[in-house]
């Protein structure tokens, strides 16, 4: 499995995003995705994750309800909408699947990755 994150950029405090993150194999309909983000001199953390179904959703708390994580089977695409951005939320971005049982936050137990896309975020 191949993942495209991409919908990046420069926004203002306050704006939106939304982060795109496509496969290249249709069996990625059956993977946990998961969005990561990773702030200089961070380390890479969990954002959110949706179930292959898409009806189980899950985030951290420090996005709850700001980011909305959804996907469309049909497209092979699963998608970050980023509302309410602060400048904290500066980092670069990793889409994830995971071939497993259940969800994780952890980033050691996604197996396959996308190139990150970076998001901006000034005051």
């Amino acid at each position: 499995v191949q993942l495209q994150a991409s919908g990046g950029g420069l926004v203002q405090a306050g704006g939106s995003l939304r982060l795109s993150c496509s496969a290249s194999t249709l069996s990625f309909n059956r993977y946990f995705v998961g969005w990561f983000r990773q702030a200089p001199g961070k380390e890479r953390e969990f954002v959110s994750g949706i179930s292959w179904s898409g009806d189980a959703t899950f985030y951290a708390d420090s996005v709850k309800g700001r980011f909305t994580i959804s996907r469309d089977t049909d497209k092979n695409t699963a998608y970050l909408l980023l509302s309410s951005l602060k400048p904290e939320d500066t980092a670069v971005y990793y889409c994830a699947a995971r071939d497993g049982i259940g969800w994780s936050r952890q980033s050691r137990n996604y197996d396959y990755w996308g190139q990150g896309t970076l998001v901006t975020v000034s005051s």
